[in-house]
């Protein structure tokens, strides 16, 4: 397939473990139609623009509808970043992502949340993200546009990893974040919001350092179905940010 992106075979080779078996007639090449969904993905593309080279473009979405639905993605993405070894400086953040018309049209159905909110912004997702030193992600979470950064790190707690420091803005100033981070025997670099009576010291060389995940999000918003949000579901639309982070930060060349 010339003029076509490919995963390369090193990279499938990393990825295949977590493929769910095939049962009764074999897949369709699986190299191909991943490719084809992270091509589909990056390029803000409708799936039935996938290029011919990759398949019916059916297939590419019904792969990927059904495994984000097995979350295999989200292992994808979890097992590889745990292969990453242990950080010892974490740094936590959120962005808001634009829920497009079509993502919130009609009315929601099932019991789960399809975490789109309303904000200034208009309707839109929060990502909450933990990386690590170097700014790659090693936890993520989805929750609805006008969730507050510290609901998003309570929720996020549990999954930290043990590290050292952590660094993070004054939207992560509380008490109960910095007694948890202490028990867990991390050091929080958070300066102190302006309504605090006592301000908390904080290493200001280490907290220029936090750019790094700032950058981290604007990677992850060069794909344009990140940047913009067309999935309804959220799982969905949580397992393109897998993918998008997968590529960047963790499967190599």
């Amino acid at each position: 397939m010339p003029d076509v992106w490919l995963l390369g075979e090193a990279q499938m080779r990393r990825i295949e473990p977590f493929f769910p078996l095939s049962h009764g007639v074999p897949r369709v090449d699986d190299r191909r139609v991943i490719s084809g969904i992270i091509f589909v993905l990056k390029n803000g593309l409708r799936w039935r623009d996938a290029p011919a080279a990759y398949g019916p473009h059916k297939t590419i979405y019904n792969r990927f509808i059904r495994w984000s639905r097995l979350g295999v993605f989200n292992r994808i993405f979890a097992e590889l970043a745990a292969k990453g070894g242990k950080p010892d400086r974490l740094m936590i953040d959120a962005t808001h992502l634009k829920a497009h018309r079509t993502a919130a049209s009609l009315l929601k159905k099932g019991s789960l949340s399809r975490c789109i909110g309303r904000t200034k912004g208009g309707l839109n997702s929060k990502l909450h993200a933990v990386t690590d030193g170097q700014g790659r992600p090693v936890v993520m979470l989805l929750t609805e546009g006008q969730a507050s950064d510290y609901r998003g790190a309570a929720l996020l707690l549990n999954a930290l990893p043990p590290a050292k420091e952590l660094i993070a803005d004054k939207g992560y100033d509380g008490n109960g974040f910095r007694n948890a981070l202490a028990e867990r025997g991390i050091a929080a670099c958070i300066p102190s919001k302006s309504n605090r009576k006592i301000a908390i010291p904080h290493d200001t060389a280490l907290y220029r350092q936090r750019h790094k995940i700032e950058i981290m999000f604007g990677r992850l918003k060069d794909w344009r179905r990140i940047h913009t949000r067309y999935d309804r579901c959220a799982h969905a639309f949580f397992s393109a940010i897998c993918i998008a982070a997968t590529v960047i930060f963790w499967l190599g060349q």
